[in-house]
């Protein structure tokens, strides 16, 4: 994890105290059935309990001690607790294995980023909504291969990512359903010496799913997929990002990063203004994905279990969510205060002397008769003269200029054919269909 990149509440989660106030809720609420069962005293959750309600103090440097002796992070855990609650702690663990409190607790962890990281979409897809409102019909150029298209509005481009990004939830709504299930089942997960009732109570009381079988370990595919789903998240992350950078580029210049009161641009160079926010997000989507691929080859350890898995999860599951939580916030930001500029975005839709409406000609002609492979002839015929002017030239005068194509089509058809409300004669449609459910 790297502070410069992490945000509090999402820091907090991975925090050693918070991860050890998860184990004693484990195994306090696991001693509470046990005694229950008769397998321990009651007395042994009791005390537990007692304990806790004094909110302690978790004193993390002395489990870490303790833990540089044993060599075993559970063992030194549970030696601080029963110095801290005396005799009724030799109760807990009970039948239970080191896995059953740390693979439980990972998926607490997960769970309680992903709550955050669907807030943080929400708040991403509230900005990017009010921005595709507020350019519903402002027109741009469309590209394709990073070459002049056709024309859209500057609202299809942000509608086209609020769509994504509502998929992205949808996605991690899913992941984090996968992801929350317990594991109580001791060692080889055969229920050999806990009784399955226990992983139920300690279930329920941590808002989890019993896992149905687990090894000893709770399977690594749950795991799996949902580092992937933040993969993709991070990956729809750039890809808005890149929009943005690539606008942003001197010869664009549509739209921009906010640039604040005071904010340098360059050590050397006092005029720029660069697009450093959005820079920034491409490099943390690719850390990101690249958490993914450790998790995938986390799937196979060996028989019941190995521990293959364990350190690669102590660095992919904190920074892979704490550093998705700030690319989601950044992002937001970015969206939120974009400088969108509108007479620029027209004045690169005409830079072309009218090409962009060269499709519309096409489709005239062949209607009127020509065959397509004609029609497309005279069209690129002017086009290109058109291209080879850097746009000097205008299409439409040099199309209503050309015989064979004014014997085809009246010159107010092809003058008709130039309407930039043509193109955005759907955009309702488009963003009923994108946000009737938001």
């Amino acid at each position: 994890m790297v502070p410069r990149y992490a945000r509090p509440a999402m820091t907090a989660i991975w925090e050693p105290e918070a991860r050890y106030r998860i184990w004693f809720e484990i195994e306090a609420h696991a001693a509470v059935k046990m005694g229950e069962l008769g397998v321990v005293p009651e007395s042994a959750g009791k005390a537990l309990w007692d304990w806790w309600a004094t909110n302690p103090t978790i004193d993390v440097a002395a489990i870490d001690a303790i833990e540089a002796v044993t060599k075993h992070d559970v063992i030194a855990f549970l030696d601080w607790v029963a110095q801290q609650v005396g005799p009724e702690a030799r109760f807990m663990h009970q039948g239970m294995t080191s896995s059953d409190v740390l693979d439980t607790t990972l998926n607490v962890q997960l769970v309680r980023a992903s709550d955050i990281l669907l807030e943080d979409l929400d708040a991403l897809l509230a900005a990017i909504k009010r921005r595709a409102e507020e350019h519903k019909y402002t027109p741009t150029i469309g590209r394709s291969h990073g070459i002049h298209a056709e024309p859209v509005t500057f609202g299809l481009k942000l509608a086209q990512a609020y769509a994504e990004f509502a998929r992205c939830r949808k996605r991690l709504v899913a992941a984090r359903e996968e992801i929350a299930t317990c594991a109580i089942s001791g060692a080889v997960g055969t229920f050999a010496n806990v009784d399955p009732s226990v992983e139920e109570y300690v279930a329920e009381k941590l808002g989890l799913e019993i896992e149905p079988i687990s090894t000893q370990v709770i399977p690594r595919d749950r795991h799996a997929m949902f580092f992937a789903v933040l993969a993709v998240i991070a990956s729809s992350i750039e890809r808005l990002a890149i929009e943005v950078r690539h606008l942003q580029r001197t010869e664009v210049l549509e739209a921009e990063e906010y640039f604040s009161p005071g904010q340098k641009g360059s050590s050397a160079m006092p005029h720029k203004r660069n697009p450093v926010l959005t820079e920034n997000l491409t490099g943390q989507a690719r850390m990101i994905r690249s958490y993914a691929l450790p998790a995938m080859e986390n799937v196979a350890l060996w028989h019941e279990r190995d521990i293959s898995h364990s350190s690669v999860e102590r660095f992919i599951g904190p920074d892979a969510t704490i550093t998705l939580d700030f690319a989601l916030a950044r992002l937001t930001g970015v969206i939120d205060k974009l400088l969108i500029y509108p007479e620029r975005m027209q004045k690169n839709l005409d830079r072309m002397g009218g090409l962009v409406h060269s499709q519309r000609v096409l489709l005239a002609l062949t209607q009127a008769g020509l065959s397509r492979d004609e029609s497309y002839r005279l069209v690129q015929r002017n086009a290109m003269k058109v291209w080879e002017s850097d746009g000097q030239l205008s299409l439409l005068e040099l199309l209503k200029a050309d015989p064979e194509v004014s014997a085809a089509l009246p010159a107010a058809t092809i003058e008709e054919k130039f309407n930039l409300d043509y193109h955005f004669k759907e955009v309702d449609r488009i963003f009923e269909r994108v946000f009737a459910a938001a």
